[in-house]
């Protein structure tokens, strides 16, 4: 084997482990994006452990959403305001990330 082969066959390797790690990463944020949605249907008084777990998911999805609501503030309904920044987040994520930056590594 030459070792531009090696070299090729090693850049296709780390590409696989890197294209692996960002993949793991986009679905843990994924999970993470939809469990805030759906845990925010329930009320989470503090010092019980929805609210830890409330508060976790907020410290890992804020910076995400934080800019797109920046972009895109809270659509009002009424007397209400509904805030669709997580579903932006989850298809950009989806689209984007996954079927087009990983791929083309």
């Amino acid at each position: 084997m030459t070792s531009h082969a090696l070299s090729a066959v090693l850049v296709a390797s780390a590409n696989g482990s890197l294209q692996t790690a960002l993949r793991t990463v986009a679905y843990v944020v994924l999970i993470a994006l939809f469990l805030r949605a759906l845990l925010s249907w329930f009320p989470a008084e503090p010092g019980t452990q929805l609210y830890g777990v409330v508060r976790a998911l907020d410290r890992v999805t804020e910076p995400i959403l934080r800019p797109i609501r920046r972009l895109l503030p809270p659509v009002r309904a009424g007397g209400m305001a509904i805030d669709i920044s997580i579903i932006i987040a989850i298809l950009l994520l989806e689209i984007v990330v996954i079927n087009i930056i990983i791929p083309a590594l």
